[in-house]
């Protein structure tokens, strides 16, 4: 078991490289099932547990995988299996990617039924609906979803919520289907445009990702590609957050800034400098920061992922802040751990009100989730004293060499092994 020790209180200054982004990852390795012909050589891979269980998984369907540094060659070619159920995919939420790529190109799948971060109740009704609309017929039965159909048909799917795991899954389908298929109000992440375009250059033809529709006409085949992955906002955001956190000033490399604007535009709100030059995104601050009201949203909205880290910066903001959850029911498991550091926060059902306090206080606290995680980190970085974090390996699940990047910027923060 692995644990961060943390001392608090330096400031950060230097360069951190982004990696490339998980939530893009995670659905483009399942992706490149659909390839019949040749491989797909991936750059930017994430070099996180997420992605290794991915490699476990897909090795166990009889991929053929090879890593260089931050490559990954997948070979899909002589796939022997469409049933997916190993305990690495039943831990991990994106595994229900294998789903859609798998009744794409084989018209069948079955696959165990995903876990991830216990963030809230994240049914799979919508990807099930768009795999039925194709013409899939779909069972749940023995903690495992089988999908199985003769022919995929395009046509018109109107998703009842935005969902980004159901507009990739039900695209994976459609890119083999016959005829035109026309999903509607889908979400428009990032990532969803990027797993698009590792898709189009594989031969598929999509268009309208990243807007409220997605037209998809199905091709016979699709082919091994040379792509790389985009870099991780995610990521990007949480460095970002804790330079305004400890003060300093840190340029963030390999980002887009267009896809930072919603977490930029409240640092601004803050007082905190933020600056993009390219491909980076400098931010500046002296420590000295007001309170705000967030609400989290579908992109290009502030994302869900950043709110945990967010919080943190929050407990120790001159005034109050205010935080709305809109996108899960249960992301605030992380707020005990904050008050075990002196933050003062409350929470009324998917609101929670943060009074800032001077300064946050090192304590032993636990990652709850992957996000949470990186709230925790960002805790002890800001908190006198000694911080020791349990869980790591909800944040080895998202976060590449973070210790590592932290060190370089002047953190005092070491793993031990227990």
């Amino acid at each position: 078991m692995s644990i961060l020790k943390i001392k608090g209180g330096n400031p950060l200054f230097g360069k951190v490289e982004i990696s490339g982004a998980k939530n893009a990852a995670v659905a483009i390795l399942p992706a490149a099932i659909l390839a019949s012909k040749n491989h797909c050589t991936i750059d930017n891979i994430p070099n996180i547990e997420d992605i290794h269980c991915l490699e476990r998984i897909l090795e166990g369907i009889g991929c053929k995988l090879e890593r260089n540094e931050n490559s990954l060659i997948v070979d899909s070619t002589n796939i022997s299996s469409i049933n997916a159920n190993t305990e690495d995919v039943r831990k991990m939420r994106a595994s229900y990617y294998l789903i859609g790529a798998l009744l794409g190109r084989f018209k069948k799948a079955r696959v165990e039924l995903p876990g991830g971060c216990p963030i809230g109740v994240r049914p799979i009704d919508q990807h099930i609906k768009g795999f039925e609309a194709l013409g899939a017929h779909v069972t749940i039965e023995h903690g495992a979803v089988t999908v199985e159909a003769d022919r995929l048909i395009g046509t018109n799917i109107f998703f009842d919520v935005v969902s980004v795991g159901a507009t990739i899954n039900v695209m994976l389908a459609a890119t083999l289907a016959e005829g035109n298929t026309i999903l509607e109000n889908v979400a428009k992440e990032p990532h969803i445009v990027d797993v698009a375009n590792f898709l189009n250059s594989m031969g598929a033809n999509i268009k309208g990702a990243g807007t409220d529709i997605i037209r998809i006409t199905g091709v016979k085949e699709l082919k091994g590609c040379n792509y790389s992955v985009i870099p991780d906002q995610i990521e990007a955001g949480t460095y970002m957050i804790a330079t305004a956190a400890c003060g300093g000033e840190v340029t963030i490399n390999n980002v887009i800034p267009k896809h930072l604007e919603s977490i930029s535009a409240k640092l601004i709100e803050m007082g905190i400098n933020v600056t993009e030059d390219g491909d980076s995104v400098t931010v500046k601050s002296n420590k000295e920061f007001k309170g705000i009201t967030l609400k989290t949203q579908p992109y290009p909205g502030f994302p869900t992922d950043v709110q945990q880290p967010m919080s943190s910066l929050l407990t120790v903001a001159s005034g109050r802040s205010i935080i709305n959850e809109n996108i899960w029911e249960s992301r605030f498991k992380h707020v005990d751990e904050l008050k075990k550091m002196g933050a003062n926060i409350k929470v009324e059902g998917r609101t929670a009100i943060l009074d800032g306090v001077d300064a946050l206080t090192g304590a032993v606290v636990k990652a709850t989730d992957l996000r949470a995680g990186a709230a925790m980190v960002i805790a002890g970085l800001i908190a006198t004293g000694e911080t020791r974090i349990l869980g790591v390996e909800h944040i080895d699940r998202g976060y590449p060499n973070i210790e590592e990047k932290f060190k370089s910027l002047g953190a005092e923060i070491s793993r031990e092994e227990k």
